[in-house]
């Protein structure tokens, strides 16, 4: 909620350059790119929990930073630290998941994916409601977010109490050998993992379709505002839509792929996500956006919910953390540069260059993915 559907016109309301509104909708991305690969290595070798834990004091910490903003690069910086709770946290549980269910990791990852998504559904209705009740008070609906955050921050305490049962069975060492052991190991998996090939073909397939997702996500909001001239609950009901669904269907697209394999969803999802995003710089009504909206998401969550299982495929256990942290890594890369090149073709082709643009790169990277589909045949 912190984001959508609030940043955009928070944003616009600090007065920020049309030109710098991608890099508004970029910063939280960009910790991702610093911090997940370092992350899911780190909880290979100190374990998980410890690592969740940093994630949830950001979480908890970064909602109330909002408040304080007052210009436009403020809300920059509060955006970039708050970056660092997702990009620890996604990758981290990831690898938790692969680690206990390594023969169903599609269906188990998508559960996952879509508790996360049930959030982010619920966020977009809530937001817009909050918005409409207060007449656009930001920081209302940010004190809102970091209730959530502490919410969380108490779970995850209570989470840490359960004992790390694979530390306990490992035979006692000096400081000396362990640290000596944890970096090698560390350099070893990631050097393992950056140089598979498969991987990184299916991390930059997530890479893409978060690409498209956060351009989606930032600049579908202020069409919605400032070309169909939505009121915020029906904004609201557009981008939660996007959403709804995904919970429902991506469980059984990870288990669909993990009976038939990882490449049919994931080319289809590319291909299904492509075509409607084409028609919205032509249409400003509401139940065609709103189907819009949900086709994209179903398309989504099929590329989703095979992308992280396949690059699971791909690696051992012992590289799970390093190979989610390599692929949130990836992912963040796309979805960071997502709004921020799309922020300089809107600038310069208005919105429909813009979606256009982002319709075009979902279909053009099915084919390159059929191209490299016998790097995943088992």
């Amino acid at each position: 909620m912190s984001k959508n559907p609030v940043l955009n016109p928070f944003a616009e309301s600090l007065g920020t350059p049309e030109a710098y509104m991608g890099f508004v909708a970029a910063a939280s991305t960009i910790p991702g790119v610093i911090i997940s690969l370092p992350a899911g290595s780190l909880s290979d070798i100190f374990g998980r929990k410890k690592v969740l834990l940093a994630s949830s004091i950001v979480f908890a910490s970064a909602p109330f930073l909002y408040i304080l903003v007052s210009t436009w690069w403020q809300l920059i910086l509060v955006r970039f630290y708050h970056g660092f709770a997702t990009a620890i946290f996604v990758p981290v549980m990831r690898a938790v998941i692969s680690d206990y269910f390594p023969s169903k990791k599609g269906e188990r990852i998508s559960m996952f994916t879509s508790a996360t998504i049930v959030g982010r559904s619920i966020a977009p209705f809530l937001g817009g409601f909050i918005l409409s009740v207060t007449l656009w008070n930001f920081r209302t609906l940010y004190l809102t977010v970091g209730i959530a955050g502490v919410t969380a921050l108490l779970t995850t305490f209570f989470l840490l109490k359960e004992k790390d049962e694979a530390s306990e069975r490992r035979p006692p060492k000096t400081p000396g050998q362990r640290s000596r052991e944890k970096k090698q190991t560390s350099t070893r998996r990631l050097m393992d993992v950056t140089g598979n090939f498969g991987i990184m073909v299916a991390s930059a397939t997530e890479a893409v379709a978060y690409y498209v997702y956060g351009a989606l996500e930032f600049f579908l909001a202020g069409y919605l505002k400032n070309v169909a001239l939505l009121d915020p609950s029906l904004i609201g009901a557009i981008l939660g839509m996007q959403l709804a669904l995904i919970p429902f269907v991506s469980p059984f697209m990870g288990r669909f792929s993990d009976r038939i394999g990882r490449t049919i969803p994931i080319t289809a999802g590319l291909l299904i996500g492509g075509f409607p995003l084409l028609i919205i710089p032509y249409t400003t009504h509401f139940p065609i956006l709103l189907a819009i909206s949900v086709t994209y998401g179903l398309s989504f969550a099929m590329v989703t919910s095979s992308t992280p299982a396949l690059v699971g495929d791909l690696s051992s256990k012992e590289q799970y953390g390093a190979a989610m942290g390599l692929l949130a890594t990836v992912m963040d890369i796309g979805q960071m540069l997502g709004p921020i090149i799309t922020g300089i073709i809107l600038a310069t082709f208005g919105y429909s260059g813009s979606f256009t643009s982002l319709g075009a790169i979902l279909l053009c990277f099915s084919t390159l993915f059929i191209k490299f589909r016998r790097l995943f045949s088992s």
